[in-house]
């Protein structure tokens, strides 16, 4: 079964390395999200770029995603649930608050442009790409997830583990961990924990079939 890992805004796909190397994984794959996009670079171009790059797989997929990627991780198992075997979603929010778009929008507009170099993406997509992302609500399509859910948040992740109990809630089928002392960024500061529960939860099938 092919193991996904979607990295966050800010991140590269390099940021799951640490990770990978703790797991036991033998077909991992961490695309360039924002390489993804056809055109310019916004969300549902980001994601219809995932939807064609799994179109062709045979086997069910197991999804592991931070911030960005869980929420890309949700939404395509919302469009393909047949295809998703499991799902690990990390500092996630299935309705975005505007307001915290409003805010992050506003950093990196005060950041500067070399700062983006690295991400592989420019600072005036990173803006248009945040934006794309100010009114995605997934609160009515829940129930359309029916595979297994583990849902991190991290401790200090202030911003979202209110969101992540929330989830939690409207998925009954889902286990919440929350990660003593880490941030948002788990997959840097904790990779143990996450290679941990991947190790636990990634099965040749999904037992539900």
């Amino acid at each position: 079964m092919k193991t996904i890992f979607l990295h966050g805004l800010g991140q590269t796909a390099h940021d799951w390395k640490e990770v990978i190397e703790r797991t036991s994984l033998y077909d991992a794959d961490c695309p360039e999200l924002f390489s993804l996009s056809e055109g310019e670079v916004t969300y549902s171009h980001i994601l219809e770029g995932l939807e064609k790059r799994y179109a062709d797989t045979p086997e069910p997929l197991f999804i592991c995603g931070l911030s960005l990627g869980a929420i890309l991780a949700l939404d395509y198992t919302i469009r393909h649930n047949d295809k998703v075997a499991s799902l690990i979603l990390i500092g996630v929010q299935y309705k975005v608050p505007s307001l915290l778009i409003d805010f992050q929008n506003l950093l990196f507009r005060c950041m500067p442009s070399k700062t983006f170099e690295n991400m592989g993406i420019s600072k005036k997509d990173m803006i248009k790409l945040s934006h794309s992302m100010r009114s995605l609500d997934f609160s009515d399509k829940l129930k359309d997830v029916t595979c297994p859910v583990v849902i991190l948040c991290g401790e200090k992740d202030n911003a979202n583990i209110k969101a992540s109990k929330m989830l939690k809630e409207l998925l009954p089928q889902a286990e919440l961990h929350i990660i003593p002392e880490a941030g948002h960024e788990i997959n840097k500061c904790a990779p143990d924990a996450i290679a941990g529960i991947v190790n636990t939860h990634h099965q040749p099938y999904n037992i539900r079939r």
